[in-house]
């Protein structure tokens, strides 16, 4: 089995290009994902990258922004290439199935990409509660 979920923050805005042959969009970014740490550990972060094919691709780089959250549902693929050097590069992605925008509205820009409508057909989670002796995250503090 090769399913692959995850929930995390774009690092930059999705980049997307056209195939050649048929046109369709395939959209590529990295997210900041946690990892699980034990008290008293330094925190660390994956920053696996994402592809994306097809109208789900055009919608995330139309609705899709550095810092918003997302949750991605998909597969690793794994892959290789010579570089300019001749040597041999592994390469690790995840490719999404399904893209979840878990964030919407205005983060300070204008334009198309920080609209706070959800575009018609898809679904939105409901603002999650902030648990008690929490404080809530604002755009400062993302590292990125």
């Amino acid at each position: 089995m090769n399913s692959v979920v995850l929930i995390g923050r774009l690092t930059r805005d999705p980049e997307v290009r056209y195939t050649p042959s048929t046109q369709m969009a395939v959209a590529t970014f990295t997210l900041a994902i946690d990892r699980p740490t034990g008290q008293g550990k330094e925190k660390q972060t994956d920053f696996p990258r994402i592809t994306v094919f097809g109208k789900q691709a055009e919608n995330c780089e139309r609705f899709l922004t550095k810092g918003r959250l997302v949750g991605i549902q998909g597969r690793i693929q794994t892959g290789s290439y010579k570089n300019k050097e001749g040597a041999t590069v592994y390469t690790t992605d995840v490719v999404a199935n399904n893209v979840e925008f878990l964030e919407w509205g205005d983060r300070g820009g204008d334009g198309a990409r920080n609209s706070s409508s959800v575009p018609t057909g898809f679904q939105t989670m409901d603002e999650p509660s902030i648990p008690e002796g929490f404080s809530s995250l604002d755009d400062d503090d993302i590292p990125f």
